[in-house]
């Protein structure tokens, strides 16, 4: 379900490392040579192009790029040249710093990736900034959100099918009970949403909606304004329906007075090699418009084009 487009035959690594260089250089950045390569390559072939570069010219490309380039398009290139680990590494940080702490990406990252991949992320981050995440987001959080955070992130969920019926219901139960009492922090709450796989609690939620009446989020619905309970209902998205959450993320980011675009990047370079495709449905479906009309009304210039090529817009 990518979007991401790599022509049947890439040139070598090496033929790709020459022509950024020839990108970079002479009066003025070649930005269409530059999106042409990097935007139709996948994660793979562009950190052999990372390796090759490097040992070429002496260079870091991410250093040559960040010399090149700028703003909106500049991000989005150099997130995008990362390696997932790596790209979501450098955002949970992000996410852990003063002026761009967002809960909401530390458990988007937790949550939307395998288990794997989480545990590849954590490898990453230990590699880059020489602490774990798990203490960086234990230190940078506090109350209800460290509760509900640091498990998330420390999990390692079973990924498989297999799924416990009677568990399902006894743990539905048990949810419906704390959420009924207001109990939204409660330790069994956080438990049953960290360390249950994805199918276990999609079926633990299904018990629940089908005994009580009500879908789960229904019921955390209960204090639009509570910060805590958005994070909360998110988390649930994000474990049962992904594309659900991305649609609505993106969808707050273009209709916004004037676009956000840190959420608009990062949801089009975290998802073009996964599920962008199942995405760009369902914002097509909820918005009556396609995902790449509206990001071409909504950016411009460089980045737009960037983003289009990621979202499999035009060929490869």
């Amino acid at each position: 379900m990518a979007t991401l487009k790599v022509p049947s035959q890439t040139p070598s690594a090496a033929e790709d490392a020459e022509q950024l260089q020839k990108a970079f250089k002479g009066w003025g950045t070649n930005e269409a040579l530059i999106i042409s390569i990097l935007a139709h390559r996948n994660a793979a072939q562009r950190k052999l192009i990372r390796e090759v570069y490097a040992s070429t010219y002496g260079e870091d490309l991410l250093k040559a790029l960040d010399k090149e380039l700028s703003s909106d398009f500049e991000r989005a290139v150099l997130l995008w040249t990362l390696t997932p680990a790596e790209r979501d590494a450098y955002l949970a940080n992000e996410a852990t710093k003063r002026f761009t702490s967002s809960n909401w990406v530390l458990m988007e990252i937790a949550c939307t990736r395998s288990s794997l991949e989480l545990f590849a992320v954590k490898q990453a981050y230990q590699a880059r900034y020489k602490k774990s995440l798990e203490e960086d987001v234990a230190h940078h959080t506090t109350g209800d959100y460290r509760k509900l955070l640091v498990p998330l992130v420390s999990t390692f969920r079973y990924e498989g099918d297999e799924v416990n019926t009677l568990l399902a219901k006894s743990e539905a139960k048990i949810l419906h009970e704390k959420i009924s009492d207001k109990k939204y922090n409660d330790e069994e709450v956080i438990r049953i949403i960290s360390t249950r796989s994805k199918a276990q609690l999609n079926a633990t939620l299904n018990h629940y909606n089908n005994a009580f009446g009500n879908a789960i989020n229904k019921n955390l619905k209960v204090d639009p304004n509570d910060d805590f309970l958005k994070l909360l209902r998110a988390t649930i998205k994000c474990l049962t329906c992904p594309e659900k959450y991305f649609e609505k993320l993106l969808r707050l980011a273009i209709n916004k007075l004037g676009t956000d675009e840190w959420a608009l990047t990062r949801v089009v370079t975290t998802r073009a090699e996964v599920d962008m495709q199942r995405i760009k449905e369902e914002y097509r479906k909820r918005n009556s418009v396609t995902l790449e009309k509206a990001i071409a009304v909504d950016t411009s210039g460089d980045y737009e084009k960037m983003l289009l090529a990621l979202i499999g817009h035009g060929d490869a």
